[in-house]
């Protein structure tokens, strides 16, 4: 599977991505995404560059929540202008799901694109979903910072992890240094929602078991983006420690897809001999996302416990 896609030139990986046999498995899809995605994102050649981005965006056509989801974030992650105008017109697709427009307004926030910003303002106004809503004022939060003075003057913990995420970490100082601190902020429902992001990413870049425990504590936040978000840290982080709060959130079929989801991914992450039969479990759940990740989840387990150099990192 691996060599195809590594072979493959960029029409084929485009065939692939779309499933233009009919017969492509989801985890092989996802392959082909990332490898486009390091085409878009790093390519010295800008025509190349470009048409790989196009040809990802072909892909929100498609009827996989969970990877039109992936496709946003993937564009978002590339630094490449070029995405902006792909990702502003899958936000304002109300025919698209709730969880893919999220994706790219949160694309939007990703790329700085400062021209977006009308756009994000409007929807953070007007729109029904609160979940779109509050990735609205993420974005709008994080393009402000990106640009501003703030931003140049801050001290930053040098992060482990390359993406680019919704909010900063806090700036290190002896206060963001504090676990429990951090936790206050993290969980405090009367400051604004990127401060508590920011004091998300802090905890996930000290990254020991107190601070993922710390983290773990979100799940017991109302709002779906801030738990998912929760989950998708976990993800990154890998810490088998965060395990059993992982699986109550995929158990737990009063939370959100989105919640679930990311849970999912987080464990296939992980990795753990414990995972997989939970991950096994819930390949015929009910929601499609669930079910799509789990497939995608135990596509990620086989490759933490195999002898290949690289996997992507999934949102």
């Amino acid at each position: 599977m691996t060599a195809d896609i590594e072979s493959s030139n960029l029409e084929q990986l485009r065939d692939i991505l779309v499933n233009k046999s009919r017969d492509e498995k989801l985890a092989h899809r996802f392959r082909a995404l990332f490898t486009l995605k390091s085409i878009g994102s790093e390519d010295t050649d800008l025509d190349r560059a470009h048409k790989a981005i196009d040809y990802i965006a072909e892909t929100f056509a498609d009827n996989s929540e969970l990877l039109k989801h992936e496709v946003a974030y993937v564009l978002g992650q590339t630094k490449n202008m070029h995405a902006a105008s792909y990702l502003r017109d899958a936000l304002v697709d109300e025919n698209q799901q709730v969880m893919v427009r999220h994706e790219a307004a949160e694309a939007l926030g990703a790329l700085g694109d400062e021209s977006s910003l009308d756009l994000l303002q409007k929807y953070y106004d007007t729109d029904p979903s609160l979940e779109i809503r509050q990735t609205c004022e993420l974005a709008i939060e994080r393009i402000k910072w990106e640009n501003s003075t703030q931003s140049k003057s801050e001290v930053l913990e040098k992060s482990l992890y390359s993406s680019i995420d919704p909010a900063p970490p806090l700036a290190k100082d002896n206060s963001t240094s504090k676990i429990d601190k951090l936790q206050s902020i993290l969980n405090d429902q009367e400051k604004p929602l990127f401060e508590r992001y920011r004091a998300m990413f802090r905890l996930r870049d000290i990254g020991t078991d107190e601070a993922c425990l710390a983290l773990a504590t979100g799940f017991d936040d109302p709002s779906a983006l801030f738990k998912h978000e929760v989950a998708y840290v976990f993800g990154q982080l890998s810490n088998p420690v965060t395990v059993p709060a992982l699986v109550k959130v995929l158990k737990d079929e009063t939370e959100q897809g989105m919640v679930r989801h990311e849970a999912a991914e987080a464990l296939g992450s992980i990795a753990t001999d414990d995972c997989l039969p939970v991950l096994q479990s819930f390949l015929n759940d009910k929601v499609d996302v669930v079910r799509d990740s789990a497939v995608v989840a135990l596509d990620m387990y086989e490759y933490e416990n195999s002898n290949e150099l690289e996997y992507v990192t999934v949102e």
